[in-house]
C-alpha cells in the first residue's frame, strides 16, 4: 500500500456515480485541505484528510510525503491522433506566411501527406515513435489517452495503427482506442469518395469490429471530408458492429456534424468551433460531451469554441490536446488548461473538471477514472504547486512531481 500524504489540496473532482458534470456542477471539484490518498491494490483504497488517516487500520504503508504539494486526478486526453508517422513543420512555417489549413491540403499537405508517411513505416517503427510521445504525455500528468486511427485509410494500414495504440495501453499509459477511417479520403480512392464509404461499411468497420482493435468510431464531418450523410452512414454502421460513435463536427463550418452526432446518438461531439446557437441548445438535451481542443485554434491561430456559452446552456463540457502533426504538436493537458481558461473565458475549476472527470466521460470510463474517489484505478499527479489554480497560472512550465497510473509509480521528476 502506498499513501500519498499531507498534501496541500487534494482535488477530488468526486462525482459521486454520474458520468459527467454539466452546468453550475462543472465547478464543483471537492477540495480536501490538508489530504492524503492511499494506494491500494491499483486503486483508490481512502482519500480525506490526513490527520483523519488511521495507521493502525494498515499493515505496512509506503509513504509519500506530498507537504506543499496538489494532488489532481491524472489527466483524461479523450482526443489524440498519436500513432502517425512524420512530422509536418514545413506547414506551420507556410501557415505562419498565410496560407489556410485548406489551401495546404491541396498543396499535398495536410491529412494525405501523414498518411502517407505512416503507410511507410513499419508496426515496430510506428510502435517506438509512438511510445515516446505516450512517454511525453505521462510526464505532464496525462495518465489516460484515446487515440485514433485514420492515417492509414486502408485495411492494412488501419489496422497497423490501431495495433500499436491497443499494444500501447499500459506501455506506459492507459489507452482506448477509436478507428476514424473516415479521416480524409484515401489518394487511391479520388473523387471516388462514395466508393470510399462503401469501403468503410462493408469492409473496415466489420474487419475492425472482428479484431476487436476499437472501442468507437468516428468521422472527420466537415466540407471537403464528409458530409453529414456520408458520417451518418458510417457512424450507423459503426452502431451495428458494436462501435460507440463520436464526431468531428463543426471544426472549419457548420456542416451538419451536430445534429448527426445527436441522432445516433455519440458518446461526444468534439471541437465545436462554428457550432450555432440552435445546436448549443440541441446539445443541451441530451448527454452528449461536447470536447473542446484549445491548442488547435491556439496553433491554426484560428477561432475558439464557445466554451462559456456551452457551459451555461448545460452542455458537458471536455478539453483535450487533439495531439496530431497538423494542427497541435501538442501533449501538454496543464498548457490546454491554460487555453481553455484565458482564450475560452472557462473558470480553473471547470477546466480541471474538463481535464478528467468529463474527459473520463466522453470515452465512456468516468466509472473507473477521472476522481479520486474509493474504488477507482489510482490515476493521480501530484503536481510540485502549493495551489490548484497555480498550475495553469504558472503556464508554459511542467508542474508534474510524481504520476501514478493504476496505482504504479510511472512518472518522477528527477
Amino acid at each position: 500500500m502506498i499513501l500519498i500524504h499531507n498534501a496541500n489540496q487534494v482535488v477530488t473532482v468526486a462525482s459521486f456515480g454520474k458520468r459527467f458534470k454539466r452546468g453550475e456542477k462543472q465547478s464543483e471539484i471537492f477540495v480536501v485541505e490538508k489530504g492524503s490518498v492511499l494506494i491500494k491494490d491499483g486503486k483508490i483504497e481512502w482519500v480525506g484528510r490526513a490527520v483523519d488517516f488511521n495507521f493502525g487500520l494498515y499493515g505496512e504503508v509506503e509513504i509519500i510525503d506530498a507537504t506543499g504539494k496538489v494532488v489532481l486526478p491524472g489527466f483524461v486526453d479523450s482526443h489524440t491522433h498519436l500513432v502517425f508517422g512524420g512530422t509536418r513543420e514545413d506547414e506551420f512555417n507556410l501557415r505562419i506566411k498565410g496560407f489556410t489549413y485548406q489551401q495546404i491540403a491541396e498543396m499535398g499537405g495536410g491529412i494525405l501527406s501523414t498518411v502517407q508517411k505512416t503507410r511507410n513505416l513499419s508496426k515496430d517503427e510506428l510502435l517506438k515513435i509512438s511510445q515516446i510521445y505516450a512517454t511525453k504525455a505521462l510526464a505532464n500528468g496525462t495518465t489516460t489517452i484515446e487515440i485514433k486511427s485514420g492515417y492509414g485509410l486502408n485495411l492494412e494500414d488501419e489496422i497497423k495503427v490501431l495495433e500499436v495504440v491497443n499494444e500501447l495501453n499500459e506501455k506506459p499509459i492507459f489507452t482506448v482506442p477509436t478507428f476514424l477511417g473516415a479521416h480524409a479520403v484515401p489518394p487511391e480512392f479520388k473523387d471516388r469518395k462514395d466508393d470510399y464509404v462503401k469501403f468503410l461499411v462493408d469492409k473496415l468497420i466489420p474487419e475492425i469490429s472482428k479484431r476487436k482493435l476499437a472501442k468507437f468510431c468516428d468521422v472527420f464531418c466537415e466540407r471537403g471530408y464528409f458530409t453529414a450523410e456520408d458520417s451518418e452512414k458510417i457512424l450507423t454502421a459503426g452502431k451495428s458492429y458494436g462501435l460507440l460513435p463520436k464526431i468531428h463536427a463543426e471544426q472549419f463550418s457548420n456542416y451538419g456534424g451536430v445534429k448527426v452526432g445527436v441522432k445516433v446518438g455519440a458518446i461526444s461531439i468534439d471541437h465545436l468551433e462554428n457550432i450555432n446557437d440552435e445546436d448549443i441548445d440541441l446539445l443541451s438535451r441530451t448527454d452528449s460531451i461536447a470536447v473542446l481542443l484549445p491548442g488547435v485554434s491556439f496553433f491554426l491561430n484560428y477561432k475558439y469554441p464557445p466554451a462559456r456559452k456551452l457551459i451555461d446552456s448545460s452542455v458537458p463540457v471536455a478539453i483535450a490536446t487533439d495531439f496530431n502533426p497538423g494542427s497541435c504538436m501538442s501533449l501538454n493537458m496543464q498548457l490546454m488548461m491554460t487555453i481553455a481558461c484565458t482564450q475560452m473565458r472557462m473558470t480553473i475549476e471547470e477546466a480541471i473538471t474538463a481535464s478528467t472527470l468529463n474527459s473520463a466521460g466522453a470515452i465512456g470510463i468516468s466509472d473507473i477514472t477521472g476522481s479520486i474517489e474509493v474504488g477507482k484505478r489510482a490515476d493521480l499527479v501530484i503536481f510540485d504547486v502549493p495551489d490548484y489554480r497555480m498550475i495553469p497560472y504558472f503556464f508554459g512550465e511542467n508542474h508534474t512531481w510524481i504520476v501514478f497510473g493504476g496505482g504504479i509509480l510511472k512518472y518522477r521528476k528527477m
